[in-house]
């Protein structure tokens, strides 16, 4: 299986990453990706952007289309309480390609309840603004699985299998594996992310795919593994398209 979109990335605009936007755009043109989404952290995570929403706003000086890949600008927002509000500011939302909800515990108010967890993902689950549902399978936030991968989906939300959490967050492996079965079972759409720091580490994904492997996952139902399965989920959930020159290069 081949990844041809890096959907989870940061930039030193979040001030515990080390590679700028540009930087960031090269690697993943280098890797030979077609898309990258740039999502520095929302305003209420430590070391999120200082500007925070003119940061975020400003992100429309930013081409589509550049070094000849797809740019998608965004926010890894902070999932904030059990209703599932996230510190994405109103005024920054219509500058938004993709978003990728995540829960840090710097950030979520309601502790790590089963019930308090699965009703802030019920809540995400309901906002229009989200794309992504972040590196779930952290066991800080444990949540209940199998009612809550039937609702992403029907929700239009990609589940993430997040490369960054086997050695960050390597307590979550099991998890994963969970809820990737999980979206198996219920043909849920996931999407394969680095959460790359540093541009090194754009679009490799490796202990990702080894573990799709090992499950034997449909590749169908890997988002960013086919242009053109990627193409009909923007068309459908974002408004990236109505850029005209996004046809103009290519994509």
């Amino acid at each position: 299986m081949k990844i041809i979109a890096d959907l989870h990335t940061h930039t030193v605009a979040s001030t515990h990453a080390y590679s700028t936007l540009q930087e960031m755009v090269t690697a993943a043109s280098q890797m030979g990706l077609s898309a990258i989404a740039v999502t520095d952290h929302g305003v209420e995570m430590p070391g999120a952007p200082k500007a925070g929403t003119w940061y975020f706003s400003n992100l429309r000086s930013i081409p589509h289309f550049y070094h000849g890949i797809l740019v998608l600008r965004g926010q890894e927002t902070n999932v904030l309480n059990m209703e599932g509000k996230v510190d994405l500011e109103k005024e920054a939302e219509p500058w938004m390609d993709w978003v990728v909800a995540s829960i840090h515990p710097p950030c979520f108010q309601n502790g790590g309840k089963q019930n308090d967890v699965t009703s802030a993902w019920q809540g995400i689950a309901e906002n229009p603004i989200v794309n992504v549902i972040g590196h779930c399978g952290d066991p800080r936030f444990p949540f209940d699985y199998e009612k809550m991968i039937p609702v992403f989906r029907d929700a239009g939300k990609l589940v993430e299998l997040n490369e960054a959490t086997f050695s960050v967050r390597s307590q979550s492996t099991s998890n994963c594996k969970k809820i990737m079965q999980l979206c198996k079972k219920y043909s849920a759409p996931i999407v394969v992310n680095s959460d790359s720091h540093f541009s090194a580490n754009v679009g490799k994904f490796p202990q990702a795919l080894a573990l799709l492997q090992e499950l034997n996952f449909p590749e169908e139902l890997v988002i960013n593994s086919n242009i053109e399965r990627l193409k009909k989920y923007l068309q459908c959930y974002t408004h990236v398209f109505e850029d005209h020159a996004l046809s103009e290069g290519g994509f």
